[in-house]
């Protein structure tokens, strides 16, 4: 299974069980941005504890690896667990939706892009693109979260909300390292 055959499967997992996502990290980075090479597929999703047997049992063992303890803690502390393809090694990072006012206006702002040919999803929008990447490089530091903006900036800079980014970035306490940003 490749990654784009992957993301489809889980899309159409979630519509039909219903629950909300957004494509979010590497994804959406090239969509509005540069291409490069990813290993795994980044997504929010709108996780409860009613919702989420039914969605392992989408990802059955004999072709995922999916650990059950990891999901039902990522659902009830907001955290990440991962499903991996065991064919192919292809990995979904499964976030689940935070409860802050960024995050719920995060969500509230995705929108809808083709996928593949016939087929749309969710993705974040590049400005909360842009802003987590810039929350990710302040925990961790890798310069790749600062080339997918740069690649960002290139493609989709001129259709970008800077007066949101500056808003958001001086809230989020990421203003200094947007303000980097425009200076490479």
């Amino acid at each position: 299974m490749t990654q784009a055959e992957l993301l489809r499967y889980l899309v159409d997992t979630l519509d039909s069980l219903a629950i909300d996502y957004m494509i979010v990290g590497s994804h959406a980075s090239i969509y509005y941005g540069e291409p490069r090479f990813t290993q795994d597929v980044n997504i929010v999703i709108e996780l409860t504890p009613s919702a989420l047997p039914g969605f392992l049992g989408q990802f059955p063992p004999t072709e995922f690896y999916v650990s059950e303890a990891a999901a039902r803690d990522a659902v009830a502390r907001t955290g990440q667990f991962n499903i991996i393809h065991g064919a192919s090694g292809v990995k979904i990072d499964v976030f689940i939706g935070k409860d802050t006012e960024y995050d719920r206006l995060r969500f509230q702002r995705r929108h809808q892009l083709p996928l593949v040919p016939g087929r749309e999803a969710y993705f974040a929008r590049p400005e909360d693109v842009v802003l987590y990447k810039l929350l990710y490089f302040r925990q961790g530091g890798s310069d790749r979260h600062l080339r997918d903006i740069a690649g960002i900036l290139a493609v989709s800079g001129p259709h970008l909300d800077i007066a949101y980014v500056l808003q958001w970035a001086r809230r989020l306490g990421v203003l200094d390292l947007w303000e980097a940003t425009q200076g490479r």
